[in-house]
């Protein structure tokens, strides 16, 4: 089966859908997810998404998220995110994120472990859902616009280091062939080869791998972030994330005898080993979080999710604590791109967590992951458009069969090329 599109996005997170709502609406874009539209990390962030709040909060944005990046961070694109901030959330109040709102109906904005001051927006604590979930219904009025859900790329389609498109399985195995001008990967980030993250399991690293087969370079695959506090569970799955503004508006560490061990509002990475050497010493799996601190009213008001997730676990948040542990969460490296997206295939371009901009340095600045995404796909939509010509794409003759589950191999090969970078530097 062969079909023919314009532009064709893998991945329907954020990244993915906020760059087919800014390309051009005379091409034919095709999104596609291995899931459904809402498996994947975009609807589960909780906490927000940064913005500049004026031009007096620019140095310290810029230097909160080279601090929490340890200062190797690519300055020119941590510029391009702080300036291209308001835009970005102007966009998705246009299409119709409700944020949360002071009495005076301007913005509300919460406060992250280092973040200098409160510029996070939010919707409850549910955020990504929020945003994500406008965003495909944004997508789905788009006549020019298709998403096919369960169909997996298994390859790229590659001729004289030009991208011409992508294989991809079918759950019943058949296999289809799409040719495109312009190709996007979106595809999240690596969770899936972790066992304990906060990331759908399904995201298996897929666009790493075929980037390592084809030779496109690739960025920092040592720089992977553990999130301090996720729901300890017995339990094999995904684990659950409780945001980092719990502990901006109060929520504090506790050890074994009840007593706070470390500075909660420190960069992630501090706080994760601040839990580890605290969990070696007091001979147990989890530190204890207490929200006590924050008003029973605000928890309801802002934590409603939490709440109503723990209260299923068998703790209200309210009255007691509850135990938390580090997880794999967040990828800093990936596909290497510059400041449009533009990977160093030609017409292949990457954005979100699958892509690495260096704007997150060694360590992600909380809130700063769905911004980014955003940012950078819509720069690589317009650069797209720049230089979209109408050409007709010619692909080389390909034999569908031998593309059949050949990604299962690749993941293997991303896994060890995580694990050497990081003893590397170790």
């Amino acid at each position: 089966m062969k079909i023919t599109t314009d532009i064709i996005i893998v991945g329907t997170g954020v990244a993915g859908l906020y760059c087919a709502l800014n390309l051009p609406s005379d091409r034919d874009i095709l999104l596609i997810t291995k899931a459904t539209v809402e498996e994947n990390d975009s609807f589960l962030a909780q906490g927000g998404i940064s913005m500049l709040r004026d031009e007096s909060d620019y140095d310290t944005y810029f230097e909160d998220t080279m601090r929490a990046g340890h200062y190797v961070n690519n300055k020119e694109s941590v510029d391009i995110m702080i300036r291209s901030s308001q835009d970005v959330i102007n966009d998705l109040i246009d299409f119709g994120v409700d944020f949360a709102r002071n009495e005076d109906g301007t913005l509300k904005f919460t406060k992250e472990g280092a973040h200098s001051v409160p510029r996070i927006c939010f919707h409850e604590d549910i955020t990504g859902k929020e945003i994500t979930s406008k965003l495909l219904a944004e997508v789905q009025k788009r006549s020019n616009i298709k998403i096919i859900e369960h169909l997996k790329m298994t390859d790229i389609i590659v001729r004289e280091n030009r991208c011409v498109g992508i294989v991809a399985e079918h759950p019943h195995g058949a296999m289809t062939e799409i040719d495109a001008k312009f190709t996007v990967l979106a595809t999240g980030g690596i969770g899936g080869l972790y066992h304990n993250s906060t990331n759908y399991p399904n995201l298996t690293a897929d666009s790493l791998a075929i980037a390592l087969k084809h030779g496109i370079e690739l960025e920092n695959m040592d720089y992977v972030q553990i999130h301090p506090t996720t729901l300890y569970s017995k339990r094999k799955g995904r684990r659950f994330l409780i945001t980092e503004s719990v502990r901006g508006e109060g929520a504090v560490l506790f050890n074994s005898h009840m007593q706070r061990f470390t500075d909660e509002l420190q960069p992630r990475d501090v706080v994760s080993q601040a839990i580890w050497k605290q969990m070696e010493e007091d001979n147990r799996p989890y530190v204890w979080l207490s929200m006590k601190p924050i008003p029973k009213e605000h928890i309801l008001s802002h934590f409603p999710n939490i709440y109503q997730h723990c209260l299923e676990e068998g703790y209200d948040i309210t009255k007691e604590c509850i135990p938390v542990v580090p997880a794999q969460h967040y990828f800093m490296g990936g596909i290497k791109i510059d400041k449009y997206a533009k990977t160093s295939m030609d017409n292949l371009y990457s954005a979100g967590e699958t892509a690495c901009n260096g704007v997150h340095g060694k360590n992600r600045l909380a809130s700063n992951s769905l911004l980014e995404s955003l940012v950078f796909a819509k720069r690589a939509a317009k650069r797209i458009a720049e230089e979209y010509e109408d050409y007709e794409v010619i692909t080389p003759e390909i034999d569908l069969d031998s593309y059949r589950g050949c990604d299962k191999d690749y993941i293997q090969i991303v896994r060890a090329e995580i694990e050497k970078e990081q003893k590397k530097h170790e």
